[in-house]
């Protein structure tokens, strides 16, 4: 009876695994690592493998890199940059990489041009005696995105036994909670171990236990601390782990910090400031951790919802879903959207670090590219879906990242180009490293800090903030323009006076040039928004009437032979040339300089420039072309390249691969840009209005989303039957004046702040 009544207030008090439908879920343990879960706060991630006799939770902290401080400018490389252009003009484009290897690249303090990797921390392994060699019943792991928990439940002898695991951004913590149906029958060690050299692991009382080293390859020094909580039953310290004797429930809380202060200083403690959060939290109650964590995390995640149909698939293990993914499973979609907004809220809070490569989460010494932040797409792509879908706050690790850049890309511009303002390059690390890395034939793209920049622009834009504007983003922007005022060259090819970048590469392909479309579009967005924001703030008249002077000489966009927009200066486009990389195509998305309504015949090139290139197979590629197919209403063409994501680009856990062939490597990018995909089907408010339904696919023929944003302030809620719009809810935050689009019809708005007015498809007849 006792056991009856205990396994009872077990199920009442921890509620069944859910089973809803925004669920990842699997029915057996993680086989790679790319079936495990994530979770993150930020700061701390980790990865559960949901094994049942032994439990993995391979954990991230943001601020591992190896490595240490360091300044990656190469002193005196502009002395250089006069001959590299000179032998660039004249086309000597080999002599001119040779020289720019030699001259140009940056410096690290080993002597190697590159910069640093992203590191794991460790792992928490719980092991389960009585478990082993059993057999399990009824297993089922889930990540609920819902609420961001990882819930694990199988069965074995009769018994019940359930672990929810996640991590909070208000505790900054881990939380692991061991249940089972009947009493005492929780028996765990609990141990940590890390991939470093240099780890001690030791316990620290009865009942924690710590880990404690420093970053093979670097200085960076870490620590990982977890507490024991037990009901019943009781916790031995063990050599290197605690046990868990016969408990009714344990709750394992972890922290996990480093030394990194900022990236000119890493004397921290990590040692005091585990011992201050644990602390904190030591006597919270599990259930008070948990309700903490989930208001927390819903008041951001909940803001948006999107339903766009149901189907019997959500019964499916989702590997299986994405297996058999067509049109047929509408609630994938959903699903997709959902979790990239998951996985930016768990990657990019407030203090934390921008996500990089991968996100927040990495078991490898040596991850793919580094795990660094490549930002000639990869970085901003991460942040596509911060403002439309409603988490701005999960913009800012970008912006204080950038005050960083700021620091760094200013001693680069001035080393490397004799230039006032500050640049980045196509990556930076931990250690804010600005310089052109790697080789000269994709390294030399000095407008990574000015793509940047459109974030903060998109900041302003989606909420009009002044003070943002004046104290963060303004400051920023100017001073990225000041740059590019004093590197833009004249064209000496021709008489049209116009100004061209160089050098510089049409990322990632044909080599060190001069003039590239991509940068020139980038700089023209960039000088656009300094010259608004100026006028905005009524500051510096005389520098933003000299950018509207020079805006108007640099090089244009030009449509070439194959009536393809061009990609160079040069009309050598390769109709037959399937990269990647859509480079020159910014000015159509993320840029707003192209649209099928203001610039037609460019938008047309566009069009055949995309349609040469292919569908491809790599993942965050494909995930572009969506946004770009969507910007072009081309709702099939954008939904077809959406499904292919899903169904050849996502891993067993949902994270996007890069290649549509293997599991590895995985790159975060692909699921921030398939979430702003499909947002960006549904709205869109780049080109003066609020356009609904811009780009609605077939095969998503009913549905409502609610909560998008839009630009000026606004909020947005859709709802459609039979691909046509039944109602559009528009509240304002601000009081700003507006116009709504619905296919070719328009009205205009004037709503008051933190109003809403509700229009149906009737108004647009």
């Amino acid at each position: 009876m006792k056991e009856l009544i205990f396994a009872l207030a077990t199920i009442l008090t921890a509620g069944p695994v859910t089973g809803g439908e925004l669920s990842v879920w699997f029915d057996k343990p993680a086989g790679q690592w790319v079936e495990a879960l994530p979770i993150g706060n930020g700061g701390l991630g980790a990865m559960v493998f949901g094994g049942v006799e032994r439990e993995r939770i391979q954990f991230n902290r943001d601020t591992l890199f190896d490595g240490k401080p360091h300044d990656y400018a190469h002193k005196d490389a502009v002395k250089h940059l006069p001959a590299i252009r000179k032998l660039l003009f004249e086309g000597k484009q080999k002599e001119a990489h040779d020289l720019a290897n030699r001259e140009f690249m940056s410096v690290r303090d080993d002597g190697s041009n590159k910069q640093r990797d992203y590191q794991p921390f460790g792992d928490l392994i719980l092991t389960f005696p009585g478990l082993k060699g059993k057999s399990a019943a009824n297993y089922r792991r889930e990540l609920d995105i819902d609420s961001a928990l990882t819930l694990l439940e199988f069965t074995v002898d009769g018994t019940t036994f359930r672990r929810e695991v996640f991590a909070s951004y208000p505790d900054n913590v881990i939380v692991t909670q061991l249940e089972a149906g009947k009493p005492g029958s929780i028996n765990c060690t609990a141990t940590l171990t890390s991939p470093h050299s240099d780890v001690t692991i030791r316990p620290d009382s009865t009942n924690q236990m710590v880990m404690t080293g420093q970053v093979s390859r670097g200085i960076t020094r870490f620590e990982a601390r977890f507490l024991v909580r037990v009901e019943g039953g009781k916790i031995e310290a063990g050599d290197g782990a605690l046990d868990i004797k016969g408990a009714d429930k344990a709750t394992l809380i972890l922290a996990g910090a480093s030394s990194f202060v900022n990236y000119t200083d890493v004397s921290g403690d990590p040692a005091a400031a585990n011992m201050a959060t644990l602390k904190k939290v030591k006597k919270k109650a599990y259930e008070e951790i948990k309700e903490d964590h989930i208001k927390d995390y819903r008041s951001l995640f909940r803001r948006v919802s999107l339903d766009v149909g149901r189907s019997d698939r959500a019964n499916l293990p989702t590997p299986d879903r994405i297996k058999n993914f067509d049109k047929g499973d509408p609630q994938l979609v959903e699903l997709f959207f959902q979790y990239g907004r998951y996985l930016l809220i768990a990657s990019s809070r407030p203090g934390s670090q921008p996500p990089n490569l991968q996100g927040l989460w990495n078991e490898s010494l040596n991850p793919p590219w580094g795990g660094k932040y490549t930002c000639n797409i990869n970085t901003e792509m991460n942040y596509w879906p911060a403002e439309l879908t409603n988490l701005s706050e999960c913009h800012e690790p970008l912006f204080s990242t950038l005050k960083d850049l700021s620091e760094t890309g200013a001693i680069v511009a001035r080393e490397h180009y004799g230039a006032r303002g500050w640049v980045v390059h196509h990556n930076f690390d931990l250690w804010r490293g600005a310089a052109p890395i790697n080789n000269s034939n994709h390294g030399i793209w000095p407008t990574g800090g000015a793509w940047m920049c459109q974030h903060l622009w998109w900041h302003y834009e989606f909420g009009r903030d002044k003070d943002f504007l004046k104290h963060t983003a303004y400051p920023l922007m100017k001073s990225a323009a000041m740059f590019f005022v004093d590197y833009l060259i004249e064209d000496p090819s021709n008489d049209k006076d116009w100004l061209i970048s160089g050098p510089s590469n049409s990322p990632e392909q044909g080599g060190l040039v001069m003039g590239p479309t991509m940068d020139h579009q980038i700089i023209r967005s960039l000088f656009g928004n300094v010259i608004e924001a100026s006028r905005i703030l009524d500051v510096d008249e005389d520098f933003g009437n000299q950018l509207v002077e020079m805006r108007k000489r640099i090089a244009p966009n030009q449509i070439g032979q194959h009536d393809q927009l061009q990609e160079w200066l040069e009309d050598q486009d390769n109709p037959e040339n399937h990269h990647r990389h859509l480079s020159h195509l910014w000015g159509l998305y993320p840029g707003s300089e192209i649209t099928p309504d203001e610039t037609p015949e460019f938008a047309a090139a566009a069009r055949r420039s995309l349609d040469y290139r292919g569908d491809g197979s790599v993942g965050w590629s494909r995930a572009w072309q969506v946004n770009l197919y969507a910007r072009l209403r081309d709702a099939e063409t954008a939904y077809d390249r959406l499904a292919k994501l899903i169904a050849r680009n996502a891993n067993p856990n949902f994270f996007n691969k890069c290649w549509d062939n293997r599991p590895v490597p995985f790159q975060i990018d692909g699921n921030f840009g398939a979430t702003s995909g499909i947002a960006e089907m549904l709205l869109q408010s780049h080109a003066g209005d609020i356009h609904l339904l811009p780009a609605l696919p077939s095969a998503l023929p009913d549905g409502s989303v609610k909560g998008l944003r839009a630009r000026d302030g606004f909020e947005v809620d859709i709802t459609w039957k039979d691909r046509s719009l039944v109602t559009a809810t528009i509240r304002s935050r601000t009081g700003t004046e507006c116009t709504v689009r619905y296919r070719d019809k328009t009205t205009a708005l004037k709503i008051k702040k933190d109003k809403q007015v509700t229009l149906t498809g009737k108004d647009f007849l």
